[in-house]
């Protein structure tokens, strides 16, 4: 017998209807619900503004963000068209801010209002004003302030209409969106701060100005000239090449079947050392992941560099051609363009889907920077020079990884040892520790002291690599440094200094212990020893410090005796403080070094949980430490010279003098 109650029949069909269909469902308009969904509803009122100035109706957008996280947009366009629409039987008011799909945008193509508008689905108006708590809109043309009211996406009050002797038009509206519609609406200053700047870099001269409520800062985002400007203000005359502008206008069509639309675009690029950057925009909306004119540049310039390459014998006798990858390392290049018709993947508009624009900026470029690598040998040869240089870099790097993740990773069974390794038989790593200790004969010191149950025992064997001072080929040579790697098992974190090209085998999943215990005599070469192990993990496992699992074993500086009592001072203090308190003669001795302890001191004082102490290396002062590590260790010389005569008196009594 069917089951009626889990029925699906005619009725179970719905439709969303009127301020529902964003109400109840705003990813589908804005791409989420949280707050960047948020965030893309005020970019649809700023582009309304966009598309005015862009036109030539006023040269300046004014945003305020309020404290109660509502937002004014405000511009001095022509005024939105609120009056009767003969033709549509409805006001203009109610299609543009009532009607989801209905706006001024869609004849783009035939020489109308806006032929490169940021604004084209019909959608923003509407649908910011059904995702909000309220809005406000108040529109100067025609010689009529016109004032509209809506709450939750209901209008109230209808048009209002009154004469106005100002003469300036505009539009100003003013929302807030809804947290019954949003999970979170509090958008950050930074967001305004990027998109802002980013609009006013690819519509030269428009000025936008932002006040922000809360904090009572104003800003002012303008450039004058443009995607030109800006590439100045990065390039900061550091580049190896000059920066190069290029702009271009022309006609064509995605499909034989499809209709012809114009696109013209413009470009800035140079090369640089120190800083790359690859940024497309399209109709002002920012490409966050690129789609047609990404896909452009990357063909055009692996093209025209490869055959560069090629014609001048420059690649090595059965070398691997290069890839984009090599080029973009030393790149900086903003592509800005526009179209009478766009495909964009979605209504978030991060990214274009165009043939004819990648086709057509392909053929533009490769053409480009043929002739600019005739007209200018000397950048040419440079280019290509960096390029290679890139690449072999990278194909070393990936080499690099490959080996150390052979080297590093797996079981240490018999056939992956690592000599004089004392492991402990837990096998539940929250329980573990490895203590890493110096040399020999502290090894055995440790191995008969210990709880073989839950603590290993690895000795640094001879005096361990500076780490600040080589580089990874060096590193991962040296035998105690891939030994004590090879005992975490968590692989390194590597990353160079220029781009961030990581060649990580770091996996803090695989490290085999709840604690790292560096565990060094109390004297001079202990500290030294120490704070080079440290310096090995700060460069290669830093995640381990920010983690927490890295510990000191503090070791007492003096043995105290009295009667048959014995007591440990790990400093100075605690000394005088056991001989006030002692009773009767006191036998004070300089603590000998670890590997001469008997096993019950070195369990006692160094081992045992409850008796130890630890420090534990925190993040809090990791930067600090970077800094120390890089004046005693590094290659600041001068510095080091000058801390030692301004510092060194309070370490005197840590020497041995005698």
């Amino acid at each position: 017998m069917k089951n009626t109650n889990n029925s699906y029949g005619n009725d179970s069909i719905t439709s969303l209807k009127g301020a529902d269909r964003v109400r109840l469902r705003p990813a589908v308009i804005f791409g989420s619900d949280g707050i960047t969904g948020c965030e893309h509803s005020f970019f649809e009122i700023l582009s309304n503004s966009i598309d005015e100035a862009r036109e030539g109706y006023g040269n300046k957008i004014e945003i305020t963000r309020y404290k109660d996280k509502s937002i004014s947009v405000k511009d001095y366009g022509r005024g939105i068209p609120v009056d009767y629409n003969e033709k549509e039987e409805r006001y203009n008011w109610e299609l543009v801010f009532c009607e989801l799909y209905a706006g001024g945008k869609y004849k783009n193509n035939e020489g109308s209002d806006y032929m490169y508008s940021l604004g084209l689905n019909g959608l923003g108006a509407c649908a910011t004003q059904y995702a909000s708590e309220y809005m406000d809109v108040y529109i100067y043309r025609d010689g009529y302030k016109y004032t509209l009211h809506f709450e939750k996406g209901e209008n109230v009050g209808g048009l209002i209409k009154e004469a106005t002797s100002s003469k300036t038009t505009g539009t100003q509206t003013i929302w807030k969106p809804d947290l019954d519609v949003f999970t979170d609406i509090d958008i950050s200053l930074d967001y305004y701060k990027d998109v802002l700047k980013k609009q006013a870099i690819v519509n030269s001269g428009i000025v936008f100005e932002l006040f922000d409520e809360e904090s009572g800062e104003k800003l002012v985002f303008c450039y004058e000239n443009g995607i030109k400007d800006y590439l100045e203000e990065i390039n900061d005359k550091k580049g190896f090449t000059d920066i190069k502008y290029l702009e271009n206008e022309t006609k064509g069509r995605d499909r034989e079947d499809k209709d012809e639309y114009k696109l013209k675009f413009e470009a800035a690029f140079c090369f640089n050392n120190q800083i790359n950057l690859i940024e497309y925009f399209h109709n002002s909306s920012f490409l966050e992941y690129g789609g047609s004119p990404d896909k452009a540049v990357k063909s055009a310039f692996v093209f025209a560099i490869d055959k560069y390459l090629k014609t001048n014998s420059l690649y090595k006798k059965d070398e691997k051609k290069i890839t984009f990858a090599d080029i973009e390392d030393s790149l900086i290049i903003v592509v800005n363009s526009f179209s009478t018709m766009t495909s964009y993947e979605n209504q978030t508009k991060k990214s274009i889907t165009n043939k004819f624009i990648q086709d057509a900026m392909t053929e533009y470029f490769k053409h480009y920077l043929e002739i600019y690598f005739i007209e200018n040998k000397v950048e040419a040869d440079k280019i290509a020079t960096q390029v290679l240089a890139n690449k072999r870099s990278r194909e070393s790097a990936e080499k690099t990884r490959i080996s150390i993740r052979k080297k590093l990773t797996g079981s240490l069974d018999i056939n992956n040892r690592v000599e004089k390794f004392v492991n402990c038989r837990s096998k539940d790593v929250t329980k573990r520790e490895i203590y890493i200790v110096e040399g020999d004969s502290a090894l055995g010191a440790c191995k008969l002291g210990r709880d073989s149950e839950f603590q290993a025992i690895i000795p640094v064997r001879g005096k361990i690599l500076n780490c600040l001072k080589s580089d990874y080929n060096k590193i991962f040579a040296n035998e105690i440094i891939t030994d004590l790697l090879k005992v975490l098992g968590c692989g390194v974190e590597i990353e160079s200094k220029k781009h961030k090209s990581s060649i990580n085998s770091f996996d803090i999943s695989n490290l085999r212990w709840s604690k790292i215990i560096i565990c060094t005599d109390a004297d001079v070469d202990g500290y030294q020893i120490r704070t080079l192990i440290l310096t090995m993990l700060y460069r290669l496992v830093p995640t381990l410090i920010r983690e927490k699992k890295v510990y000191i074993a503090e070791s007492p500086l003096y043995e105290i005796t009295s009667g048959k009592e014995t007591y440990f001072a790990y400093t100075e203090t605690e000394k005088l403080e056991i001989i006030k308190k002692a009773k009767g003669k006191c036998k004070i001795q300089r603590s000998k070094g670890l590997g001469e302890n008997q096993p019950e001191m070195m369990w006692q004082t160094t081992m045992n949980p409850k008796t130890r102490r630890l420090i534990q290396v925190t993040p809090e002062d990791a930067e600090e430490t970077k800094l120390k590590f890089e004046l005693l260790l590094g290659e600041n010389l001068k510095g080091r010279k000058e801390y030692i005569e301004t510092e060194g008196y309070k370490y005197i009594d840590l020497t041995d003098l005698s």
